[in-house]
């Protein structure tokens, strides 16, 4: 598959964070798309691609979103230019809803090794075994199957408390199937109130969901590393009273939370989400 001129990198794309489930052996990548296991890799300008069509890799890439014009909305200042330079071709994943959902829910305060882990267990106990060139694979399991199992079986994946997270949100989006295209179909702000609602979703988990997979893409999900983008690079549009209480303690209220998104939001316009993912990417390799 060619590029065709569009920029994409994809090893960084699926190396900077923003989701847990592929891995790179032997200078493939491997994972699975709507079950489908897939194995892709870059070679300059060309994609090349086993098990998926090039229709579902531009759709789950974002291949059809204009980069240069989202650089263009987004490269507000000198840092948000560095980190576009340094990281041209890095792209928002469309990934599932569901998926998506409980991953983050998982993530809550762990690294990203310790989230692979739980999704890798929760899905080799309750999802489906596929296999593609002798590669073995889990499919994500269904809310059909997660709601009915024991929370007991879901701490045996090394969930902790957010089993019975995990087990409500199940339970939830079981009982209603159109839960997530209702989502994508509802205003930013509006679609962020009803996940808020699910069981273990906080401001952040819901503003991954709604930028990764509801195509919310002016969401700015504020952890630890974008917030010490902020203190460093963007203090100046905060008041000095603001800035010195969210600089002396390692978590923020909802409502410094809700200040510090509304600025991403504000600053960066209807593509925050872009800018967000490049300055978080930007700040862990540098520091």
């Amino acid at each position: 598959m060619q590029l065709n001129n569009k920029p994409f990198d994809l090893d960084l794309t699926l190396y900077c964070g923003q989701i847990f489930k592929w891995e790179k052996k032997d200078g493939w990548w491997w994972g699975v798309i709507e079950d489908k296991p897939v194995k892709i890799r870059q070679v300059n300008t060309q994609l090349e691609i086993k098990n998926a069509s090039s229709n579902l890799i531009t759709s789950y890439f974002g291949l059809n979103d204009n980069l240069y014009e989202i650089k263009r909305k987004i490269c507000k200042d000198e840092h948000i230019k560095k980190a576009l330079n340094r990281f041209w071709g890095l792209r928002i994943i469309h990934q599932d809803p569901w998926e998506c959902l409980i991953s983050y829910i998982c993530a809550t305060y762990k690294s990203i090794s310790a989230i692979r882990n739980m999704l890798f267990k929760l899905s080799k106990k309750f999802g489906e075994k596929i296999i593609l060139d002798d590669h073995i694979f889990f499919t994500f399991p269904k809310p059909e199957k997660l709601q009915s199992v024991k929370e007991s079986d879901m701490l045996a994946c090394g969930l902790g408390y957010r089993s019975k997270y995990v087990l409500a949100s199940s339970k939830k989006v079981f009982h209603n199937e159109s839960i997530f295209e209702d989502l994508a179909n509802l205003p930013y702000s509006q679609a962020k109130k009803k996940l808020i609602a699910f069981p273990g979703v906080g401001p952040k988990v819901a503003d991954c969901i709604l930028l990764f997979s509801l195509g919310k893409n002016e969401a700015f999900p504020i952890d630890v590393w974008i917030k010490r983008v902020i203190l460093h690079y963007y203090s100046d549009h905060f008041s000095k009273q603001f800035i010195s209480k969210i600089s002396t303690t390692r978590s923020i209220t909802n409502s410094e939370y809700n200040h510090l998104s509304e600025f991403g939001r504000t600053y960066f316009g209807e593509y925050a989400g872009y800018a967000q993912e490049y300055l978080y990417h930007f700040e862990r390799m540098i520091s």
